[in-house]
């Protein structure tokens, strides 16, 4: 099997890359027997700033595991796919990665509609996707392993920190999210949860804008009326890059001083990247993990990436972050080589069935498994903004928690 290695050349327009990057230290490949591994992320559009860490992540992950001999006497082969934000053509890569370069794994996806739309075609033709993201649930495929977290574990331990800390004093509930399957669906969650503890709908308001929403003094006027009423939480699902212009606005309109609280879901350092936080220190994030973590193995990994993002002149190399998804993408490669070894074959029926149990020491300080509805057990985290775009945690919870994927929405 021949494959030409290329050298990144820095500031090569990343879109075009996509098909043709293989790091430079994915080396001899040629010489080497090899299976292919499926990176289905965009690398451009509303969604390439979020995803393009992951690829890069899995890249540096695959080096590291052809450096040690690879997998069953194989070197790992990437096959790099940019669907560029365009949810409809993540099903055609899909497709192409399992039936034209028959692809042993598929690591990607960001957005649920993403996950949603390869989800017919990994079941047709029996593919297997890691998903590394936190979701809305409802959901559950043996040709899928989520390892982000579900909702109890991010969603409700995120909204009882908000009951608990404010003591029952907040007036208003704004849910504001990106009008996608993933914010609607987390929105009807968090209000049903609400009700059950006795916030009437009247307190709760759902605002959803377009991806690429940019004029945000609409809801910036709906957040100053709720205010008016007594303190307010705002809890935010906005994805890509809607996420600079929405926290810009609070920057400018908001002191610390406001009795206003944002809690956000889909946003962490590397969307934070270059952000000063000028005067609104009351922005929260729930995560099972933040790069501001003190442990060895966090320590390690974050040295680990900061000499990967140099020595391939990654964009922000100057300044490498880790993040949640990113944390997960790292956990659900090296579980899925636990697994291939331990069934001893790259076949997807003999992998999913060894991947149940499968256990991965994390950067979050936390033993991770996989559970056999194949959603991971994860810590839950609260972190608090900072001035520099880092997270300081203030909350986290004592163990794992078990991933419940299924929610009653009636």
């Amino acid at each position: 099997m021949q494959i030409k290695l290329c050298k990144l050349i820095k500031n090569m327009v990343i879109c075009c890359m996509a098909t043709l990057v293989i790091s430079c230290n994915v080396s001899n490949l040629s010489s080497k027997k090899t299976v292919k591994i499926g990176i289905l992320h965009s690398l451009s559009g509303v969604m390439g700033n979020s995803e393009t860490a992951l690829k890069e992540m899995l890249i540096m992950e695959i080096n590291l595991i052809n450096q040690a001999g690879g997998i069953l006497g194989y070197q790992l082969e990437p096959v790099i796919e940019n669907p560029k934000s365009d949810w409809s053509l993540y099903a055609k890569k899909a497709k192409k990665l399992l039936l034209h370069d028959k692809v042993a794994v598929i690591f990607g996806c960001w957005t649920s509609a993403s996950r949603k739309a390869v989800l017919p075609i990994l079941e047709q033709y029996n593919g297997l996707l890691f998903y590394p993201v936190q979701y809305e649930g409802n959901e559950q495929s043996n040709n899928i392993f989520y390892t982000g977290a579900t909702p109890n574990q991010q969603v409700i331990p995120a909204v009882e920190y908000l009951m608990r800390e404010s003591g029952g004093t907040t007036k208003q509930w704004i849910l504001l999210g990106t009008d996608y399957v993933y914010p609607r669906t987390t929105n009807k969650i968090i209000r049903k949860f609400l009700n059950s503890k006795g916030i009437e709908d009247k307190a709760i308001k759902e605002i959803y804008i377009p991806f690429k929403y940019i004029d945000f003094d609409p809801i910036i006027a709906q957040i100053n009326s709720s205010l008016q009423e007594g303190p307010t939480v705002v809890i935010s699902t906005i994805n890509g890059e809607a996420n600079f212009y929405f926290y810009r606005a609070l920057d400018y309109e908001y002191l610390e001083t406001e009795p206003l609280r944002v809690m956000a879901f889909s946003v962490g350092e590397e969307e934070f990247r270059g952000y000063h936080n000028k005067s609104l220190i009351n922005v929260l994030t729930a995560w099972s993990y933040f790069m501001s973590l003190k442990n060895p193995m966090n320590e390690e990994w974050i040295n680990q990436w900061t000499k990967y993002s140099i020595a391939n002149h990654l964009q922000g190399e100057d300044h490498p972050l880790t993040n949640d998804p990113m944390e997960a993408t790292r956990t659900g490669i090296r579980m899925w080589k636990s697994a291939v070894e331990e069934a001893g074959t790259f076949d997807v029926d003999a992998v999913r069935k060894s991947m149940i149990g499968q256990k991965q020491m994390t950067p979050s300080g936390y033993i991770e498994t996989m559970e056999a509805n194949h959603h991971l057990a994860k810590p839950a985290m609260i972190g608090i903004l900072q001035r520099d775009g880092q997270f300081k945690v203030i909350w986290q919870s004592k163990s794992v928690i078990l991933p419940q994927p299924w929610f009653d929405l009636k």
